[in-house]
């Protein structure tokens, strides 16, 4: 029993004497030709990284007034485009909205607006399933679509998507409001 709290008593005390702390032993010249050297090379990098945040900022802001730009001039342009409506289960064009397709296309065409692409967006009213509406509201989408490329859009500049009965403009239940969720909305995209 000595011998265990003997080697326990040793074994505590090395434990102890390898976790002392020391200082590390500091050389004065080296820490004086440091010190000025530091001193030298902070003040330098400091108007660098000034100079760069600047050019940032600059650039930063720059970008966001082009944006701003870019984003007030499609929303001028989107707000000039017409919503294309449809009759009760169909997605054929009758000749008005033939007439709101060719104006579209005509602004589509403009020098602002050719850097631009197109997003058609395909709606329907309630009636009907939600497979069949997706269906339909996509097949009135790709008949603006073709009907837009008929008229000079390149096809590559427009893209396609189905709301069905997901995305309507009115929710009163009348066949006025049931007529205004028929439709194809064009949103401009950068």
């Amino acid at each position: 029993m000595k011998s265990i709290v003997l080697s326990s008593v040793v074994t505590a005390l090395l434990v102890f004497s390898g976790c002392s702390s020391k200082e590390p032993a500091v050389d004065k010249k080296s820490e004086e030709v440091s010190a000025p050297a530091a001193q030298e090379v902070q003040a330098p990098v400091t108007e660098t990284v000034s100079k760069e945040n600047s050019v940032v900022n600059s650039t930063t802001s720059t970008v966001e007034n082009s944006v701003n730009s870019v984003e007030t001039t499609m929303d001028a342009i989107e707000s000039k485009l017409p919503t294309v409506y449809f009759a009760f289960d169909k997605y054929n064009i009758t000749p008005e909205m033939q007439e709101r397709i060719d104006a579209a296309a005509e602004l589509g065409k403009t020098d602002v607006a050719k850097s631009l692409s197109v997003k058609l967006e395909g709606n329907c009213d309630e009636w009907g399933s939600d497979e069949y509406n997706f269906a339909l509201g996509l097949k009135r989408a790709q008949a603006v679509k073709s009907a837009l490329v008929a008229d000079g859009i390149d096809a590559s500049r427009i893209s396609m998507v189905s709301y069905g009965e997901s995305n309507p403009v009115c929710t009163e239940h009348t066949k006025e409001c049931w007529a205004k969720n028929r439709r194809v909305n064009f949103k401009l995209l950068p």
